[in-house]
């Protein structure tokens, strides 16, 4: 073998022994890879920003403004679901190994389970004196008849009956005759009862204000969506309230709009406290969950039925998958029993109930 040769496999040799696993130099490159790539630690900081923001968002949804579409009421109409995006950024942090982002999404869990974990739980226990209910009938209903039949097989002692159209109101009135010798209409709202009703009158919730006092009696009647009645308990009398506020639109223009139904919470609000009796049952479709701070002319004065003695969210539109409770029984002077959502009966709304005792 020559001395070029020799030299050359001299050479490779070395080489090969650096790239040996185990020796120093090969150890070196290790750590220098190592170091390189960041720890579970260092990992998905933009998931653990974003688990962050989302406990944020829930923690101080009373202070996002309404300035800008009015945003701050959306956020807090669907702030129940915003718990969906914990299981999406846990399984992100998983995802990419990152430790800090799975930490950062217990202050989400935290505060969700503060807002909400009382929610999940049966409050409802025996007993109640009496048992109110209410349903949007849906203006496009099929099949009133069908819906009639329904609610006059729910037990319900008081029923009350939103967005009742002149065609259908006579199909209700009759199919519910047997189950409720006393009923009132008002435009488009209605209240059938066992019990004996007296000093019913409208209330204008689509204009509130100066200019409501200048409206004809007969349009204001005509498109009427409230109402106030007294039943006659054997506990004394019960002030009832019936209410369909305005719609809401979501858009790009708008954001949230909620002008029309925010005219009628402060109508509602304004006559749920002038209310003959102490006793006060408000029954509707409000259009909005009472966890947006739109409604504190009415949650301020009265508490939801379904929060105080209900099971789970109650959610009840629209009826084949409900994502939102905007069916409300708001009550003052009364103690909720049970608060529970009826099964889906033709119209785009379930019915909710709730037992109530003096």
């Amino acid at each position: 073998m020559s001395d070029a040769t020799r030299e050359h496999a001299d050479t490779r040799q070395q080489d090969a022994a650096q790239e040996r696993p185990g020796t120093w130099t090969a150890g070196m490159r290790r750590a220098i890879r190592g170091g390189l790539r960041p720890g579970p630690w260092k990992r998905g900081p933009v998931l653990a920003a974003l688990a962050l923001l989302l406990g944020l968002v829930m923690l101080l949804h009373a202070d996002i403004p309404n300035r800008i579409w009015n945003i701050g009421s959306l956020v807090e109409t669907l702030l129940p679901w915003f718990g969906l995006f914990v299981p999406v950024l846990l399984a992100a942090a998983l995802w990419r190994r990152s430790a800090s982002a799975a930490v950062a999404l217990l202050l989400p869990v935290a505060v969700w389970l503060n807002l909400f974990g009382g929610t999940l739980g049966d409050k409802s226990h025996p007993g109640g004196d009496l048992t109110v209910a209410e349903q949007n009938v849906d203006a496009g209903n099929p099949d009133p008849a069908g819906t009639a039949r329904d609610l006059a097989a729910s037990g319900a002692d008081v029923l009350a009956l939103v967005e009742l159209t002149p065609q259908a109101t006579g199909v209700y009135e009759k199919g519910l005759a047997k189950a409720y010798p006393y009923h009132t209409v008002q435009g488009t709202v209605g209240l059938w009862s066992r019990l004996p009703l007296s000093d019913t009158r409208p209330i204008d919730v689509m204009d509130y204000g100066p200019l409501a006092a200048t409206k004809p009696a007969v349009t204001e009647l005509a498109s009427n969506r409230a109402l106030r009645t007294t039943v006659a308990t054997d506990r004394g009398p019960l002030t009832v309230y019936v209410a369909h506020l305005g719609s809401v639109r979501v858009n790009l223009r708008a954001g949230f709009w909620t002008g029309s139904r925010d005219i009628g919470i402060q109508a509602l609000g304004r006559a749920v406290a002038t209310a003959p009796s102490r006793r006060v049952v408000l029954l509707g479709d409000l259009n909005g969950s009472t966890d947006d701070r739109a409604f504190a002319a009415l949650t301020s004065q009265l508490r939801s039925a379904q929060d105080a003695a209900g099971n789970g969210f109650g959610f009840t539109w629209p009826a084949r998958f409900p994502v939102a409770r905007i069916d409300q029984i708001l009550v003052r002077g009364v103690r909720p029993d049970s608060s529970w959502v009826l099964p889906a009966d033709g119209s785009d709304h379930r019915p909710v109930a709730s037992r109530i005792s003096w």
